[in-house]
Formats: C-alpha cells, structure tokens, sequence
C-alpha cells in the first residue's frame, strides 16, 4: 500500500473547494458521469483501432444509493486507470488545476463557472463528501487499484482484488449533503443533466410486462373466458435517451421525430411546435442542435422552457443569452456543441471567439431556414405569421444581418387579409400612394376594430392598408423609415385621409375666411385647448364633421417608449395630445356656425366632440354615462 501527500502548497484544499462552489455543488454528480462517459468513449475508439485487448461490450454508468451506509456509487465499464496512472491523473493534474483555480479565485466570489475549465470535475465529489474512494481496473494486465482521500492532502494508494474493467467511485456523503441519499433528488439530477448522455445511464430497476410472454385465455367450468395476468420481469432502469434527435441526421428523421423529441425535451407543452430547424455544422466549430417555433402570438416575455445547452450532450445550461442571438431566445430546442466550455462564468462566455462565431452561424441559418419555408410553401407561411412575427420582427431589429435576408420573407399582411413582402408592398402602392412630393406613404392599422373608420376612408380611396398590430411595430417602422428610401409610415387614424397622402387638388371650403375665423374663436371657447389642437379642413361633404386623430410622431415616440426605447421619458410624460380636424364642408358644421344661441351652439359642439371621442375610445367613466344621458334627452 503507498501512503502519501498530494503536491499542494495550500493546506487542506478541500474545504476550500467547497466554500467556492458551494453554490452550485449538485453538479458533482453531472461532473463524475461525463467522467465515466468519457472513459467509455475512449474505450470504444480504442477497440475500434485495436488498441484495446478489452472487448467494449455494452457498457453502461450505473448511479446507486445505499442510504444507510450514507454512501453514493458511481460505476462505469469504461478504460479504468492502472495505480500510476491515478497517481498522475488524479493526484497531480488535477492538482496543478487546483492551484490555479485558488490563485485566480481567491480574493473573488463564489463563482459557481470553473469546475470544468480548471479539471476539477473528479474533485468536485468533496463538495458533498467526506471521504472519496476510487476502485478502479484498467482496460489493461495491470492490477486493479483502490485510492481513498478523506479530504485532507493525505491519501492512501493500495492494491484491489477488482476484476471487471472499470471505475467506481464511492462517496461517503457529508452530514451536510444527506439529500444526496434521497432517491428523488438523484432521480431529478438524472434527468436534469444526464436525460441525454451517450451512455446509457442506469438508476435502479422496474418492472415491465415480459415481451416474450402471451398471457393464455384460461377457460372456466361455467364456459367463461378470462385471461392470465399478464406476466413481469425486472429491468435495469436506464433513465436517458443516449441518441436523442439532434445527433441523427436530418435525413434520418421525419415530422414525427422531431415533434416526438420536442415532447421529450418539454414533457409539459402539449402544443406541437410549428416547425424546426436542425442546425449542423463541423466548421469552423462543432454545432449540431434541433430549434423549434412555438406558437408565440403577440407575447414577447420570456418563455419558461427555454433553448438548453449541452456539451457533448452534457447538460450545461438553459441561459443561452450570448449563444444564441436574443431575438431567438424565445424560441425552444437544443444546442450542442463542444466548443463552448462546458462550465464557464457569464464573463468568460460573453467574451469567447467562438461562441460570437456560433451566435452569427445561429442567426444565418435561421435566416436560411425561414427563407426556405416561405419559398417552399407561402400560404402554409402565411398561416403561420401572426405565431411567428414578433420572433422575425426582433430580429430586424436587433440583428443587422437578420434584417437584410428578412427583405425575403418578412410579411407585411393587410386589413384584408392579403400578404405582401416589402418589395411587393412597394410595387403595390407606389402608384396610388405617392404624395405631391414624391413619398411613398404606406397606411398601417394597429387596431382594425378601433380604427374601422379610418380605414373605410382610405379603402374608400383604394389605398392599401396594412395591420401591424404587434407590440414592436412603432421600433420596426422606424428602422423601415431610416433604411428604405423616401417612405414613410403613417396610422390610419393619425389624421384625415388628404392629409395623410396629400396629393395635388386642394379642396374648396363651403366657408369664406371670415366665417371660417369666427368658427375657430367659436371652437376654442367651448373645447379645451390643452387636450385638442383645432384643424379646419375641407373635406368630402359626406365625410365627418369631427375627427380626432392624434400626430402620428408623438404617438410613435410614447409606444417605443413603452415597449423599451430608452432615453425617450420626455414623450412619456408628455399628456395625451389630439388633434381634432374640423370638416368646413360639413352640413353640421354650417349649422353650428348659424345657430343664433350659445348655449345651443355649445351643445352641438361638445354632442359632436363627444362622438368623435367616443369613435376613438377616448370617452370613458362619468363622461360616458352624461353623453348618454344627454343623447337620451335630445332624443326626446
């Protein structure tokens, strides 16, 4: 037996692993199976090359509780390690990382990012444990070995009567750490770092109904047939998926896979995704993963199931931001890739080459992907938009790149019903809706419903209306405005019809100057001039006598605002401005202008005020219940 000291300068290292992971010390057990898989796939290469006397078989990591020895075993059928090399492996290499960790990380934090970027994987296991044991034998002649360390810098080295090839690894679990022992909190960890390790991973056994046994239709004196029970046979219970979707090839895999798999990752969403897209690449990095559309309607918040990272189907991680560009942070899957480290600080991530090299390849063949669908089958896409819009529409506005190749598939959807994309838009409307100056106008409704009578107006003059109702659609018209060239976007309701797309032909007013100057001392006597801006216009003599519109720049300013278009307070705290457009061509509003009375004059203005504000929704509480009231009366 060799007795010794582990080469640390630091005496007893281990209650200061613990102190600095503490905060995230259930990924030991992640820690000591990637540990076993490894050994397993390097022994698979080896048999494979024939430099291996081993058959590989068919190995598996077994996890077992023995509560009452307060003991937790992890076992593999991997390489194994002869004595000299645990003495090189596990006392000094991952020692010399430990000082480095120490040296770094002494004067900081807790940091919970580093067990696997300074190879302290094994000894993350003294985290929960007071003392360790390796038993292990050699996929070689040599003799099988028995190391123990009970957390202090000694540790003992002695022959073991081992015979199987392989590695089990024995933690005596702390006082501190008993949860370790509970089934279910091993069951939990299971499935939450290892649900797709390439190895099957065993926890246990289960009953299930033996394959191979027909139960016989027994028959009884009375003529009555029943049927045996149905006979049970135990089996280990393997608790991951080894070879999950995203390690297949796409041609391997149909609809029903990938739909089978997205239930597999989020056994709690019962809707099917609307589509996929499978990412594979081998370079300049190492990319394979499954995204997947849900359904997402007009809801911008972050979703509960997220994208997961793995590295080499380790579970790593469902904080992705910097992996994945953010906009696409709303959609769910799997990315795997073993050039992201697997257990790194937010710092160290945000700062790798490669994970900014991925992000753009993410964003590229989402582009791609996207594109394909549209082209492939439009009305399918089409069908689909109002699910996946805010997703693209984020995405132009956060991501350069994005926003070009979204000049193909980007939908602009009208009021009725109809899709364009924007060159299409373009061609559409440039004829009909170019003003007096030469700019496309393109008219958008928020609101159809609100806003049916705007609209009406402008059908009325065969423009096109688009209906951009999603949260976002004031930041996205004014990345459109600052991109294309000489367009703007204005509102339905933003103003009169003329005024919107000002065209040549100016219209007569019914009224000289004079009167129209006596309407205007009239107007702003009776309507209060810190909530309405008064207009006189000339319009159609059928068309309204008020019309509350609101400027189409303060409204857009005050929803970027709200919906985070920061440095932009001043329009928020700004009050509600409208502009209320006067028809001088109305018959109503002649009659104004004559009757003899002020009070009657008074009431016919506030009656049709009122109207107006009720078209816009701006009439609400005890305003509400007196117009009523007072519409009953002159109904009598």
């Amino acid at each position: 037996m060799t007795k010794g000291s582990i080469n640390v300068s630091v005496e007893n290292i281990f209650p200061l692993i613990k102190k600095f992971l503490y905060s995230d010390h259930e990924i030991f057990l992640r820690e000591l199976i990637s540990n076993g898989t490894d050994a397993t796939l390097k022994l698979k290469h080896l048999a494979s090359i024939g430099e291996s006397k081993s058959e590989y078989g068919t190995p598996k990591i077994e996890v077992k509780i023995d509560k009452e020895g307060k003991k937790l075993h992890v076992i593999d059928q991997g390489l194994g390690m002869t004595a000299e090399e645990v003495e090189k492996y596990i006392n000094q290499v991952a020692f010399s990382g430990a000082e480095e960790f120490l040296d770094k990380y002494k004067d900081s934090a807790k940091d919970s990012g580093i067990i696997g970027h300074f190879g302290l994987g094994f000894y993350s296991a003294f985290m929960v444990a007071e003392k360790v044991e390796i038993i292990t034998k050699s996929h070689t002649d040599a003799p099988a070995a028995h190391w123990t360390c009970d957390g202090s810098p000694e540790f003992t080295l002695e022959a073991s009567d081992r015979t199987e090839r392989g590695t089990e690894i024995i933690l005596h679990i702390a006082e501190d750490s008993t949860e370790f022992l509970e089934e279910s909190r091993i069951s939990a960890l299971l499935q939450k770092y290892n649900k797709f390790m390439p190895i099957p991973i065993k926890f246990g056994t289960k009953e299930i109904n033996d394959p191979e046994h027909e139960p016989a239709t027994i028959t009884d004196k009375d003529g009555k047939e029943t049927k045996e029970p149905q006979r049970k046979i135990t089996v280990d219970n393997i608790v991951n998926n080894p070879n999950p979707a995203w390690t297949k090839q796409p041609t391997d895999l149909e609809d029903k896979d990938y739909k089978d798999f997205y239930h597999e990752l989020y056994p709690m969403q019962f809707e099917e995704p609307l589509f996929n897209i499978h990412l594979n690449v081998d370079y300049p990095f190492n990319l394979t993963g499954i995204l997947y559309f849900p359904k997402l309607g007009q809801d911008m918040q972050m979703q509960k199931d997220k994208i997961q990272l793995y590295q080499n189907q380790v579970y790593v991680t469902d904080n992705v931001e910097g992996i994945v560009p953010e906009f696409l942070t709303m959609l769910r899957g799997v990315i795997d890739s073993p050039d992201i480290p697997l257990n790194v600080s937010r710092s160290y991530l945000q700062a790798d080459g490669a994970v900014k090299k991925i992000s753009s390849y993410i964003t590229r063949k989402v582009a791609d992907k996207l594109k394909s669908l549209f082209n492939n089958n439009r009305e399918d896409f089409e069908a689909k938009w109002n699910d996946i819009k805010i997703v693209i529409e984020y995405g132009m506005l956060s991501e350069e790149k994005f926003f070009e190749k979204a000049n193909d598939f980007a939908l602009y959807p009208t009021v009725d019903g109809k899709f364009y994309t924007y060159d299409e838009l373009f061609n559409k409307i440039k004829a009909n809706q170019t003003d007096k100056d030469g700019k496309l106008v393109i008219l958008y409704a928020s609101n159809e419903d609100a806003q049916h009578a705007y609209i009406e107006s402008a059908k009325a003059k065969n423009y096109e209306v688009l209906l951009l109702d999603s949260p976002i659609v004031s930041h996205l018209i004014q990345k459109l405005e600052s991109t294309k060239e000489n367009i703007s976007f204005a509102r339905v309701d933003g103003d009169h019809i003329d005024n919107l797309i000002k065209k040549d032909e100016n219209a007569i007013s019914k009224l000289s100057e004079e009167q129209k100057t006596a309407l205007d001392t009239l107007l702003k006597e009776v309507i209060p001039s810190e909530k309405f801006m008064i207009q006189l216009e000339a319009m159609d003599s059928e068309a309204s006598p008020f019309i509350i519109t609101q400027p189409e720049f303060m409204r857009r300013m005050k929803e970027m605002q709200a919906t985070g278009g920061g440095g932009m307070n001043m329009f928020g705290n700004m009050p509600e401005m409208y502009n209320l457009v006067v028809n001088t061509n109305s018959k109503l509003v002649g009659e104004i202008l004559e009757t003899k009375t002020k009070p009657k004059q008074e009431r016919l203005i506030n009656q049709s005020l009122d109207l107006a504000r009720l078209s816009q929704g701006l009439l609400k509480g005890e305003e509400l219940t007196k117009f009523i009231k007072r519409s009953y009366e002159m109904i009598k």
